[in-house]
This record gives structure tokens, sequence and C-alpha cells, in this order.
């Protein structure tokens, strides 16, 4: 009987739970949104964006290939990557003119709407119904990066014996990260399911 009871009060936080998980996804997208901003974080998801077919046009330096200084052709953007926390001028002026930056304004700016639809659908479920749909879409684009962006698994760098473990599946911070949004992806549907549901049968 007790077990009963307990059973029906779970069930009657059922939207508290679905409410709970609006707020997570704002705080997540606000934050990170917000955060494109800043330098830091522009220069972060430069190989993302660099190797993706989807985004690449963005920067004017995508596809531009390069010698290092051990004469090995690669993409332009590794001779320019900013530590978090260092600040280089020449990389920084190099990123203004790759277009970096005004896109990592526009990124920012477009994931932290979208966070903010997901939570207005707590008191409007189409607007949720949008938000949870363009999360789902986001979320799908973010995980892209696993095909796309060689920075997202493990390299072989050599050192004092062969690498052990690099390359496919071994997933470096990048790609831990990024493999991340497939909880975001279940979020998204989950949400775009309960807020259709309350425009259907309000």
């Amino acid at each position: 009987m007790k077990n009963n009871r307990l059973y029906h009060q779970l069930l009657q936080w059922d939207a508290y739970f679905f409410n709970f998980l609006r707020m997570s996804i704002f705080i997540v997208m606000a934050w990170i949104g917000g955060l494109k901003a800043f330098h830091y974080e522009a220069d972060g998801i430069v190989p993302f964006v660099a190797n993706s077919p989807l985004m690449s046009f963005f920067y004017k330096n995508a596809d531009h290939k390069v010698l290092n200084e051990d004469k090995k052709l690669v993409a332009e953007y590794t001779l320019y990557k900013n530590q978090e926390g260092k600040v280089i001028k020449k990389n920084i002026d190099w990123h203004q003119k790759n277009g970096t930056y005004s896109f990592s304004y526009g990124l920012g700016t477009m994931i932290t709407v979208i966070g903010v639809l997901v939570v207005l659908g707590i008191w409007f479920p189409k607007i949720g119904a949008v938000g949870a749909a363009l999360t789902f879409l986001m979320s799908l684009v973010t995980l892209s990066f696993l095909i796309t962006t060689p920075e997202v698994y493990v390299p072989n760098l050599g050192g004092d014996g062969v690498t052990p473990q690099y390359g496919f599946p071994y997933l470096s911070g990048a790609g831990r990260l990024v493999l991340k949004d497939i909880i975001m992806m279940a979020g998204g549907l989950v949400l775009f399911s309960d807020s259709l549901k309350k425009v259907i049968r309000p």
C-alpha cells in the first residue's frame, strides 16, 4: 500500500522532472552560449568548425594548408592555437582575419536563444517544442564532429615509445566533450514529445 502511494506521488512529480530538464538545458545553453563571446572559447571551437562541411564556409582560412616546423602540410589553424588562459597577439590577429570571433558571437547568440526557447516551454508548449527540436538538431550537428574533426581522437605523438592508444575509438578531451551531446540530443527529443502532448491535450 505504501509503495502504491509512493508510485502515484512520483507520477505527480512528472511535470517537475520535465521542467527540471528544461532548466538544465537552459543553464548549459546560456552558459556555453555566453562564453562564445570570449576569445578563448572562440579559439577552442576552431578545429570543429574548420573541419565541418556544414560550417567551414564561415571561416576565411578553413581550407588553407601550410608547412609546419617539421615541413609537414597541415591545416593553417593548427599554427595559431591559443592555449586556454594564454594570450598571443599574433594568434589573435590571425583569428580576427579568419572570422573566428564574429562567427563565435553569432553561434553563441543562437545557442542562448535555443536555451531560452526550451525553458519557455514551461509556460508555452509550442515555443518549447521549437526549442526542443532545435536542441536535437544542434546536438546532431555537434555529434557529426566525431566524424569530421581529427582532434576528437588521441593523436599518435610518439615520445619515448609507440603511442599505445590513438585514433578511433580513443577519444581526446575534445572528443569526450562532443560525445556528451548525445544526452542533450535525447533530452531534446523527450522535451519535444512532452511539449507536443501539452499542445494536443492541454
